[in-house]
């Protein structure tokens, strides 16, 4: 059973919550801060970054219904709804960009959200998945939402991806601070330390996808050797190339 809409909203107005938003919204601004003209879908829980892509056309919050939904945003007209995640009530090539957050940990069927998701998506579009890192701790933490449901390896996200027709493109990692508030304050310098000496202790994983890689061909495991800098997402080391939209400076695998 998916984790109920109210404990999602208790658990990011907590300091926990507000730091996982924070840290994940760098990531996020990164790779997609400007969304100029483009139709974006939050499938999961995803309205606490849905209102940071500038300029987007339209913006969509659909919430499985083992969670519950409620009204976003607030104080205008709403913008979300209760669907179910293997049969979405859009019709295909509605969005240029999914954002899949809180939703693959505790689907019933991982593919079949994954299909609705490709379903939706223009041709040319863009999805980032954003699933609980399997090796960091707050993957055990069970008073977040991250220690429910099945947390994912980077591995095993390239392979779902592909296995529904998508190219990974590019990923990263964020949420190295352990989930003690105690040491909150010292969060960026867990990201910064944390993404080049343990990169293994992230929370969080993104990955981001593609219908077509645009890409030159690089060998397995090139973009890891590479000293980079910066927030954005990293190519994806993909055998048959990475896309070269997001390499910006991101850190090292």
């Amino acid at each position: 059973m998916r984790m109920a809409i109210e404990d999602l909203r208790l658990f990011y107005g907590e300091p926990s919550g507000r730091l996982v938003r924070r840290l994940l919204a760098e990531r996020l601004d990164a790779a997609w801060g400007e969304a100029d003209g483009c139709d974006v879908l939050g499938l999961g829980y995803a309205t606490p970054w849905l209102g940071a892509f500038v300029g987007a056309r339209r913006l969509i919050a659909a919430m499985p219904s083992g969670q519950g939904v409620e009204a976003w945003p607030r104080g205008a007209r709403n913008r979300s709804v209760l669907v179910d995640d293997r049969a979405l009530p859009f019709s295909a090539g509605s969005f240029d960009r999914v954002l899949v957050v809180h939703a693959l940990e505790e689907a019933d069927d991982v593919r079949a959200l994954m299909a609705e998701a490709i379903r939706v998506l223009t041709p040319a579009g863009r999805i980032i998945l954003v699933a609980a890192a399997r090796g960091g701790l707050w993957a055990r933490a069970e008073n977040t939402p991250f220690g429910h449901g099945r947390p994912f390896t980077r591995r095993q996200l390239e392979k779902l991806v592909r296995e529904v027709g998508l190219e990974p493109a590019a990923w990263s990692q964020t949420l190295y601070v352990p989930p003690w508030p105690a040491l909150y304050g010292m969060a960026d310098g867990f990201e910064q330390i944390g993404r080049r000496v343990v990169p293994g202790a992230a929370g969080l994983i993104l990955l981001e996808a593609t219908r077509h890689a645009y890409a030159r061909v690089q060998p397995v495991g090139a973009a890891e050797r590479v000293p980079l800098r910066g927030a954005a997402l990293q190519p994806s080391p993909a055998g048959r190339g990475a896309s070269r939209a997001l390499a910006q400076p991101g850190e090292h695998a």
